[in-house]
């Protein structure tokens, strides 16, 4: 039996070894002027944001160790709005939630390229979105990031600084 996940996982797998990267140009050439603005009440800045999708892949990665290492893990909750007004996200920088990010997907990366294909039927229990496997905990945190860039380049239009927008997908031509 081969370790190496060849077969069905890889293109999804090197999409979401993409996200990193992605991320990093959506946010290229802001200042801290631009990072902290927020377009009105309750609406989360730039710096906010990829803070938010640093935690969000840093959960995601958590669980998806969980299930490949545990036999029907409990894959924990969490309050984005209270992470993001309680961890201090407007007191970073884009750029370090993005490096972070971007070795926390490389790190994972190798775990998921090292797994067999079998292991991505294995699953672990939410207690809000019920049972998970291993295959839709990898699409929830690659789509993750493409569903928030969508957001942060919305932003950088009404700052008059838009860029042309690029997403996970593109990364494998579809």
């Amino acid at each position: 039996m081969t370790r190496k996940n060849e077969v069905r996982s890889k293109p999804l797998i090197d999409r979401y070894a993409s996200g990193g990267a992605i991320l990093g140009y959506a946010v290229l050439g802001l200042n801290t002027e631009q990072e902290t603005a927020r377009g009105g009440p309750g609406a989360w800045s730039v710096v906010e944001l990829t803070a938010h999708l640093l935690d969000t892949d840093l959960v995601f990665s958590d669980r998806m160790k969980r299930v490949i290492a545990e036999d029907e893990p409990v894959l924990q909750p969490f309050d984005e709005n209270a992470w993001s007004g309680r961890l201090g996200y407007q007191d970073t920088t884009a750029g370090e939630a993005v490096e972070l990010l971007a070795a926390n997907r490389r790190w994972m990366t190798r775990i998921l390229r090292g797994v067999a294909d079998a292991d991505f039927a294995r699953a672990g229990r939410h207690p809000e979105r019920g049972r998970l496997t291993l295959a839709e905990l990898l699409a929830l945190a690659t789509n993750h990031v493409d569903h928030h860039l969508r957001f942060l380049y919305a932003k950088r239009a009404k700052l008059g600084i838009a860029l042309p927008p690029r997403y996970g997908s593109e990364a494998l031509g579809v």
